[in-house]
């Protein structure tokens, strides 16, 4: 199947173009404003299915949205007619279509031109008015606020919200993607006269950069977003794509002592914290029970033993664990243990347990297995 995407190399083209790929599309005809002109003829006549993403959204004179949104439009279309070719027509219009703006205008007019070249030919229209979309690869500091919001913060640049409880619509770029290749394969999600994606967000401005200084905050408390929300995952996959080359890995603090260190990790509310414990030749760590908190031990290098004894009992358990096998132990409440490196290396054990650490209420009581 031959695909020409105009706006190629914009936002939802390099996205789509990407995902088209990954599926096995090899014929594409990628046109964008420094493409040879002529090449438009070309792909007209060769095309199975058009993807027509160019447009103009922030112009330095406001003619130019409609020679932008509304005369390329007409000389693709005019290019399809000169070869007859029916082939279906996708177009990426805007709910501001429905506005009284330059912006709108333009949009509404590229619209009204599909359809009526829909009528005219014969040939299937899929006109798709798109909210704000957000995602991997958005310009920032030009018509997304979330794009926007994303790589400002990432980059300690202010930001600027006017208005906190404006409500923002928006659609996810792998959703408009996967939407988008449903058309290509005739299943668009029509709604009357036009499309949609059918997976749309509503979530107010002052809540998206709450959100996002909560990501950039997270390096500092190890606190990961709550993934169980959509939009804070997707967001979050977002914010993470904005992030300066030379700053995707940053320090986590190490109490180190003559045992050894441990390290945090990862915290959630709800899913507890993850830790990274290394214990040095000979050296036993533990000694303790728990009322509530429990946990997971899982030895990844080194050799040892996880010792336990319900504090009430005499009878000592063992677990001879290894990073040769990988075993997870859990750790009941109501058992003391310990966990000792019998080996003549560091041995390295993960460690899960259900809650945060809490200062205040550590849940941690001194007692020899």
């Amino acid at each position: 199947m031959r695909i020409l995407v105009t706006g190629a190399k914009g936002f939802i083209g390099k996205n789509l173009i990407t995902e088209l790929r990954n599926r096995k599309y090899t014929e594409i005809f990628e046109y964008d404003r420094d493409t040879d002109p002529s090449l438009l003829d070309v792909f007209c006549k060769e095309a199975d299915f058009v993807f027509h993403l160019a447009g103009v959204n922030r112009p330095k004179e406001q003619f130019e949205f409609m020679k932008g949104n509304f005369e390329f439009t007409s000389n693709l279309l005019d290019s399809l007619k000169k070869y007859n070719n029916t082939c279906p027509v996708m177009i990426s219009s805007s709910i501001q279509a429905e506005l009284d703006n330059p912006y709108g205008e333009s949009k509404k007019a590229g619209e009204d031109l599909l359809f009526s070249y829909g009528e005219e030919t014969g040939a299937k229209v899929i006109v798709y008015r798109f909210p704000n979309v957000f995602g991997k690869w958005c310009r920032p500091n030009y018509n997304s606020v979330v794009a926007t919001f994303c790589h400002n913060i990432a980059h300690d640049l202010s930001i600027k919200v006017n208005d906190r409880s404006v409500i923002m619509t928006l659609v996810y770029i792998d959703d408009v993607v996967s939407e988008l290749i449903n058309a290509l394969q005739g299943k668009e999600n029509k709604i009357g006269s036009f499309c949609e994606v059918p997976v749309v967000h509503t979530i107010t401005l002052g809540e998206i950069a709450d959100l996002i200084y909560s990501f950039k905050k997270s390096r500092e408390n190890r606190l990961v977003p709550n993934m169980s929300d959509e939009f804070t995952k997707i967001l979050y996959s977002t914010y993470l794509s904005y992030l300066p080359e030379d700053q995707f890995s940053y320090d986590l603090k190490m109490n180190v002592d003559e045992r050894g260190s441990f390290t945090e990790f990862i915290k959630s509310p709800d899913r507890g914290q993850v830790s990274v414990n290394i214990s040095k030749p000979g050296i036993t760590k533990g000694n303790h029970w728990h009322h509530t908190k429990n946990e997971k031990f899982l030895v990844v290098s080194g050799k040892g033993v996880i010792r336990f004894r319900k504090i009430d009992s005499d009878v000592v358990l063992e677990y001879f664990v290894s990073g040769d096998k990988m075993e997870v132990v859990d750790i009941p409440t109501g058992y003391t243990h310990n966990i000792e490196n019998l080996g003549n290396t560091d041995m390295v054990t993960i460690m899960w347990a259900n809650e945060p650490f809490d200062p205040e209420k550590p849940d941690t009581y001194y007692l020899e297995v």
